[in-house]
Formats: structure tokens, C-alpha cells, sequence
């Protein structure tokens, strides 16, 4: 059995893929890709479930396009604050 928060799974997806995305002037570093899921995942609900391992996809499969949809909005503005305010220095044209 494993505690799972698949709220968390959602998230690195979609933050992911609006990083590939996006046409926002954002840094695509690790640490802002980061940056952009912790305060994502502070302003949404976490989903914990407790399953075997090959229940769990049927379980996350279930409610996963009600809860992306919500998670696209709260992403989407949560990489406007990091490109707005990087953690860490400029150099060299990037952040």
C-alpha cells in the first residue's frame, strides 16, 4: 500500500507541459519549475489516496480531468508570480 497525493501528480504534469508550451517570458530551470508547482499545489486542495500500486491509475483516472482543469487555472498563475519574481539571480540575459 502507498499514501499518494495525486493532486501533486497533476500538477508536475500540467506544469510541465506549459513550460514546453508557453510563450510566457519564464525560466524553465528546475528550480522554477519548482518554484511554480509548490505555489500551485499551496492553493489546491490535496487528494490523498491509499492503494496497491496498479489500483492507483484507476483511481487518479477517475477525477483527473475535472481536477486538471482547475489545476491549468491555479498553474497558470502561479508561473505568472515566478516569472514576475524568479528565486534566484538573472545572468547573462536569463534567469
Amino acid at each position: 500500500m502507498e499514501l499518494h497525493n495525486y493532486t501533486e501528480t497533476i500538477v508536475r504534469d500540467v506544469v510541465e507541459e506549459l513550460m514546453e508550451t508557453t510563450t510566457l517570458d519564464i525560466c524553465r530551470c528546475e528550480r522554477c519549475r519548482l518554484d511554480v508547482a509548490a505555489k500551485a499545489l499551496n492553493d489546491l486542495p490535496a487528494h490523498y489516496v491509499v492503494t496497491h500500486k496498479g489500483e492507483v491509475f484507476t483511481k487518479l483516472s477517475f477525477s483527473y480531468n475535472e481536477m486538471r482543469v482547475k489545476v491549468l487555472a491555479v498553474v497558470m498563475n502561479a508561473m505568472l508570480q515566478v516569472a514576475q519574481k524568479p528565486s534566484h539571480v538573472k545572468a547573462a540575459g536569463k534567469v
